[in-house]
């Protein structure tokens, strides 16, 4: 497969900088390989499913992990000993006192360098220890656990994606947008976007139907974002993220599945993991550990029958995921019609629920 297979053309003007008011008032294309693509709204999402079902949710959440600073000991070069600003992207944890970062300016860090992050009141400094391709690093900070998380929920900014950053600045309204209800595992620097569209009521009325719904957790790291560079797909290495199954979860879609049910992975973060935790046999099993799979055309799910998730980038990942669940003409056609109707993309974007294409 090349990468040019997963290429379309996407107005700018489909790049939502701001979430539906309320949530579930989000467009929602409901897409069934071989039959006609439907239009609704997000709260309708009941309406697709059955008692028996299980809804399987992403319930990381979202630290403040872009931290701006200033590299000590060395100057811009200009003569004026001026310290040279940096801004880190946090993606993952490796220590108590240690992140993988992305930096940039990247070319012009070293193994050595500290950085003073934070203000002159109040400094979170750390110590570039290892530097990997990509602007990537390993931070040692000089606090660690509890303290490091206070310094960096004070200090940092919601890591918006790129191509909203790209077109405003975050604000306040971010810091609870860009964060699902359920949130309660700290670890993620980009939220698991289909659940932004999930309000209090609409769970509710999910129990009410008799859906399940039951929690995992993948915290989301900043490779989400980096860009497919190999032109043959299967060259292409995902960054790993750490995620975690619990027992209980594992039991109770095994028993979902053995009664009739469908589970519905609401996002492609919990998909993710789930098909990380499942057997060729088709048993999903406790998984507490990284996880860089890649999905793409010719993959046999185990774990997912339906996927809630909202539109993606062309040439991405993700893109490639849905049309490895839906079937590539089946996405390519909806893509077109999301795109020629007005849906709104990306992780602020609108959402569509995906049946799996069983003759794949």
């Amino acid at each position: 497969m090349r990468l040019s297979d997963f290429d379309f053309d996407l107005p700018e003007d489909r790049i939502a900088l701001r979430p539906a008011e309320p949530r579930d008032a989000a467009r929602f294309l409901v897409v069934r390989p071989g039959q006609p693509l439907a239009d609704h709204v997000v709260r309708e999402l009941p309406d697709f499913l059955q008692a028996g079902d299980a809804l399987v949710f992403n319930d990381t959440r979202v630290i403040p992990a872009r931290l701006s600073g200033l590299r000590e000991g060395r100057t811009t070069g200009g003569g004026d000993g001026a310290p040279v600003a940096v801004e880190a992207t946090l993606h993952r944890r490796a220590a108590p006192d240690r992140w993988s970062a992305f930096m940039r300016p990247g070319k012009r860090l070293k193994v050595g360098d500290r950085v003073a992050f934070g203000d002159e009141a109040n400094l979170l400094d750390a110590l570039i220890v290892e530097k990997h391709e990509g602007g990537e690093v390993l931070l040692a900070f000089d606090v660690s656990g509890p303290d490091l998380d206070i310094g960096i929920a004070r200090h940092g900014d919601m890591p918006l994606p790129p191509y909203i950053a790209a077109k405003r600045g975050e604000d306040e309204r971010d810091r609870a947008d860009y964060q699902t209800v359920y949130a309660r595992e700290d670890g993620s620097v980009a939220a698991p976007t289909a659940g932004l569209h999930f309000t209090p009521d609409l769970l509710e009325r999910l129990k009410a139907k008799g859906v399940s719904l039951h929690f995992v957790t993948l915290h989301v790291g900043a490779g989400t974002f980096l860009p497919v560079k190999t032109d043959d797909v299967s060259e292409h290495k995902m960054h790993a993220e750490f995620g975690e199954v619990s027992a209980q979860v594992a039991d109770a879609l095994n028993a979902v599945h053995a009664a009739g049910g469908r589970i519905v992975c609401v996002g492609t973060t919990s998909l993710r993991l789930l098909e990380s935790a499942t057997g060729e046999d088709g048993v999903i099993r406790p998984f507490a550990d990284e996880t860089a799979i890649f999905i793409t055309p010719g993959y046999r799910f185990r774990a997912a029958d339906v996927l809630m998730t909202n539109f993606h980038l062309p040439k991405s990942t993700l893109f490639m995921l849905v049309s490895a669940f839906a079937g590539q003409a089946t996405m390519r056609a909806a893509y077109e019609h999301a795109i020629s109707t007005g849906y709104r993309f990306y992780s602020y974007g609108d959402g569509s629920l995906l049946f799996k294409d069983e003759t794949l």
